[in-house]
């Protein structure tokens, strides 16, 4: 009771309100998280296993997959397109611009939209709570504080598309580096009597491990191929949805190949060597880069260093030399 009193006396009524409203909070949103994650009970699973043979075999093929979508992640996908509706595209053009965003990334589900607007809307509010519960604790309620919780929330809110974009950086750049790679074993293929479809399997299968990313493209343009989609579609659409110019490029040569009936394995060879060139030239141009960028680090750590060591000695000699006469 001692303490009790020792507590609102030290913390005060001001502080105890907001705590208690986080408080209730957190354990509303515990609550939520746990009616989500409810699982069957163990006897109601083996019954079901047992009613159904194939239910096992498939059970413990997906359990790894199961492990893995938490609660967090299941009540994510059904509140997203409630969250997601205030920012949802008005037209045509601005969707299409953010499922190629989303589609260069390596997100191509059709919830993948909803699904990403919602964790932007989710961050803003996130933002906002967890800044305007710091500032309600630990700082007063003055408009400056106020208007730095809102800059918290909005620097949150574009947190999402900044990781968006890195994650679309680096996936183009392993295809970029790893295509040269992948048309020179395409054209063994195609030389070794294989067609552009078989070509495309064997080079999925033999890059899954050394470029995954240009093996999964390959793999869903290789499926489009084989549930009837016209090739020149198949192509386009694999130049298209990766956002890498060079397989773009591709993609024309191979269309226009296949197209006028010239030889498939000549213009692989020669896009290969094309890409091997600019990929060349591309790292001169950061060797010639080195100098003028080492320039700075020179300037900002080394030459002070090598200005004290030089000129030190000189200096202090010459301080003690020359005060005491001008002195005297």
């Amino acid at each position: 009771m001692n303490f009790s009193i020792m507590l609102f006396s030290f913390i005060g009524m001001e502080q105890i309100v907001p705590i208690a409203v986080f408080g209730a909070f957190a354990i509303g949103c515990w609550a939520v998280l746990n009616m989500v994650a409810v699982e069957k009970p163990r006897a109601v699973e083996r019954l079901e296993e047992f009613k159904n043979p194939t239910r096992r075999k498939r059970k413990d093929e997906d359990d790894s997959a199961m492990k893995k979508q938490d609660a967090m992640s299941r009540m994510l996908a059904m509140a997203s397109p409630t969250l997601a509706a205030p920012l949802q595209p008005t037209n045509e053009k601005d969707a299409g611009k953010l499922k190629q965003k989303l589609s260069e990334a390596g997100f191509r589900s059709e919830a993948a939209p909803s699904m990403f607007l919602s964790i932007k809307v989710g961050m803003l509010l996130a933002g906002l709570f967890f800044s305007g519960a710091g500032v309600a604790l630990f700082a007063e309620m003055t408009q400056k504080n106020i208007m730095i919780a809102v800059a918290v929330a909005g620097v949150m809110f574009y947190i999402p598309e900044i990781v968006l974009h890195f994650i679309g950086k680096a996936r183009k750049e392993q295809i970029f580096l790893g295509l040269p790679d992948a048309l020179d074993l395409m054209v063994v293929c195609v030389e070794a009597g294989l067609g552009l479809d078989q070509a495309l399997r064997k080079v999925a299968e033999e890059m899954k491990r050394s470029y995954k990313v240009i093996s999964d493209e390959f793999t869903l343009a290789n499926f489009h191929l084989q549930v009837g989609k016209v090739r020149a579609d198949v192509l386009h659409d694999l130049g298209d949805r990766c956002g890498v110019d060079d397989l773009r490029q591709l993609a024309a040569i191979l269309i226009q190949a296949d197209k006028f009936g010239s030889s498939v394995a000549q213009a692989l060879r020669v896009q290969s060597e094309s890409m091997r060139t600019r990929r060349r030239q591309l790292a001169e141009e950061k060797a010639a880069k080195t100098a003028v960028k080492l320039i700075f680090p020179l300037v900002i750590f080394i030459f002070p260093g090598i200005f004290v060591i030089l000129v030190g000695p000189a200096a202090i000699t010459m301080i003690r030399q020359m005060f005491p006469a001008m002195q005297g």
